[in-house]
């Protein structure tokens, strides 16, 4: 970070004036062992479990992700050809479901996707604005993938993303580290758990 901020990156977004929590892909397909996307996340899934708990307790809204496809991967494009094992969220598939910690209350916010950022081809960016939000606390899984699209994308769309580390995983800790380094290096803030509890609390 001393190299990126000496040629002006890194700065500080901060929260705004109303916060969401947003939950991304935490879902079997990662927890179960047979499942061809398994990774070491539980820590990270752990960590989102006590983020969504906060945010409820402190009427921070929560918004979850999942992705779905048709048979055969009808709607995927070239995403589900380029990656065969998305697969595991076609519909019918008990990997597709979230996990009992954490998962979505009756009356919160669930945007289904086929791609990678939760903001492409949804209606999250309009569900958000409409409820006066502009910062989101990010979790979930990867971190490579799914939460760094969508915090970049976040960021484009004009909310203040805070991505909270401990509550994101991949299947390898370079990869987490590395995509955390770039993201707070450009496009979000980087937070940890404590720090993102205080903030709820506030």
């Amino acid at each position: 970070m001393e190299s990126y901020r000496a040629s002006g990156f890194g700065g500080e977004l901060g929260p705004g004036r109303r916060a969401a929590v947003l939950v991304i892909d935490v879902v079997q397909a990662y927890l179960v062992d047979s499942s061809p996307l398994r990774a070491p996340v539980d820590d990270a899934v752990a960590a989102a479990a006590r983020l969504v708990e906060a945010a409820r307790a402190h009427d921070v809204p929560v918004v979850f992700t999942r992705v779905s496809y048709g048979k055969g991967g009808v709607d995927g494009g070239l995403f589900t050809r380029k990656i065969p094992s998305l697969s595991v969220f076609e519909d019918g598939s008990a990997l597709a479901d979230f996990p009992a910690e954490p998962a979505p209350l009756p009356g919160e916010v669930v945007v289904t996707k086929q791609y990678a950022s939760a903001f492409f081809g949804t209606s999250l960016a309009a569900t958000l604005t409409a409820d006066g939000i502009d910062t989101l606390y990010l979790c979930g899984l990867t971190t490579s993938g799914c939460v760094r699209a969508s915090a970049t994308d976040a960021l484009q769309h004009g909310f203040r993303p805070r991505v909270v580390a401990d509550a994101c995983g991949d299947r390898a800790g370079g990869m987490h580290e590395a995509n955390l380094l770039d993201l707070r290096a450009k496009y979000a803030d980087v937070i940890g758990l404590e720090e993102a509890l205080a903030a709820l609390a506030g």
